[in-house]
């Protein structure tokens, strides 16, 4: 009869063991959505050994496609603040213009002779380790080309991949070494980039639980709704813009709205001043947008949309608040 006792006893210790270690395995929080039953099914050494997401700091460069590239060179070379890149264009064949602290560059390219609707050709992305950048999102299952060095000089080059995002846009990532001193000069410096997206919550798992981006603010033409969701880069200040509910059937223009980029100003109505006097003849505001700041939009020769704004909020939003630190100057 004792020894009926102690094995049950032991039983009931075993069963308790068990139970305490399911409840622990149903509160241990899954990183992202969809992965959760992987991570508990991979072996613990694969997730150790598993490549770690490196640094995003912010956006590189904006890629736009252009109709006539010399035409495209002088809008731009008469836009606030943006000239001729110098050695920190080097790398690409493209006409490349610096916009932005240091880095920040805006290239053209020929647009393809058909089919193209997303103008906005590429987003480059910075990190800290390309190398280990690109491992992390192989192992997640994503395509990557392989890493390309360009030279600037002798002393400083960039090392660079490519991916698409889950609607195919096309992202890279860069990591920039030794930048030539004459490039650390201040300019008006890529604050966004928008696309159009048809499905949030695809892109969510990639740029939210894969890239690490975070909320940055979000809003609609109405109170109840949601027309713009910004996420800004994990490590940085700089965001993308998801722009929802466009129709399927959207026309070259309404896409040329939509697809954009932004660039940085202290003061709209100083912008506004410079581009009357740079021959600007014509463009929207300045105004204060949904997001409580001061805007204007200009227009490039292929219908892109250039947004100028302000770098902190005029007014409370509309919609949703802030919840990730404005950018500076």
């Amino acid at each position: 009869m004792h020894g009926l006792i102690g094995v049950m006893r032991i039983y009931a210790k075993n069963a308790a063991i068990l139970l305490a270690v399911g409840a622990l395995l149903q509160l241990a929080p899954a990183h992202a959505p969809g992965q959760a039953e992987a991570q508990r099914a991979a072996p613990l050494h694969i997730m150790q050994d598993a490549p770690k997401r490196t640094r995003i700091t912010g956006i590189d460069r904006v890629r736009l496609y252009v109709t006539d590239v010399d035409k495209s060179r002088d809008f731009y070379s008469k836009l606030i603040g943006v000239r001729d890149g110098g050695s920190i264009c080097s790398d690409t064949p493209h006409p490349c213009f610096s916009v932005g602290n240091q880095y920040q560059t805006l290239e053209l390219q020929t647009a393809p002779a058909a089919g193209t609707k997303n103008w906005l050709a590429r987003i480059v992305f910075t990190t800290d380790d390309v190398s280990q950048m690109r491992s992390y999102l192989v192992a997640h299952g994503v395509t990557a080309s392989k890493i390309s060095k360009d030279s600037y000089n002798k002393h400083s080059y960039a090392a660079h991949f490519e991916v698409r995002d889950p609607e195919g846009n096309p992202i890279s990532f860069i990591q920039r070494f030794a930048i030539a001193f004459d490039d650390f000069r201040p300019h008006v410096p890529i604050l966004h980039a928008g696309f159009v997206v048809k499905n949030s919550a695809t892109e969510n798992k990639f740029y939210l639980d894969l890239l690490g981006f975070r909320l940055y603010w979000y809003g609609g033409f109405k109170d109840d709704g949601v027309d713009w969701y910004e996420i800004q880069v994990p490590d940085g200040s700089d965001w993308i813009d998801y722009m929802l509910n466009i129709p399927a059937n959207a026309d070259h223009k309404e896409l040329g709205v939509q697809n954009h980029f932004s660039l940085g100003v202290k003061d709209i109505h100083a912008a506004a001043d410079q581009l009357r006097k740079n021959g600007f003849q014509k463009f929207d505001g300045p105004e204060i947008g949904r997001d409580g700041k001061w805007g204007l939009d200009a227009y490039d020769l292929d219908g892109t949309r250039v947004e100028v704004m302000e770098f902190t909020p005029a007014k409370t939003p509309c919609c949703h608040a802030y919840t990730a630190p404005h950018p500076t100057p």
